[in-house]
């Protein structure tokens, strides 16, 4: 797809990131670093020229040293008493797919591109995907 922004057209490629047995923050990292288009020559931090980004096998992602049940996700309902805890290992079980995208979430930047960039991310739990992809991560 290609998108014209400030008289410059920008030209988005799909990349396949395969998220078995790599480490949460690593495959973060590398995932934050194609959605805002710092691999491309012609990177500038205030407008979104990165690509999409594919993820398949988010069930079978791994963590270092006891983070399993160490690491807890919070959530927060707004009402007095209404935070809700969970950790690694539960939230594993109920959506592998909510641990790649709150990972890749902190690591972008805060401001309005955060959420055009977050738009490009498509994270999957198994092998099966609709697009069709060239090139492998």
């Amino acid at each position: 797809m290609i998108k014209q922004k400030k008289n410059k057209l920008i030209a988005r490629k799909f990349h396949l990131f395969n998220a078995k047995n790599k480490i949460l923050g690593r495959l973060a990292t590398e995932i934050v670093k194609v959605l805002r288009g710092k691999d491309k020559s012609y990177f500038t931090p205030n407008i979104d020229g990165g690509d999409f980004v594919v993820v398949i096998n988010s069930e079978k992602i791994s963590v270092s040293g006891n983070k399993l049940s160490g690491k807890i996700y919070h959530r927060f309902s707004g009402y007095p008493g209404g935070i809700t805890s969970t950790d690694l290992n539960k939230q594993m079980a109920r959506d592998s797919r909510k641990i790649i995208e709150q990972a890749v979430y902190g690591m972008l930047p805060k401001n309005k591109l955060r959420k055009k960039m977050m738009n490009r991310l498509r994270i999957y739990k198994d092998v099966k995907h609709p697009y069709k992809i060239d090139v492998n991560h």
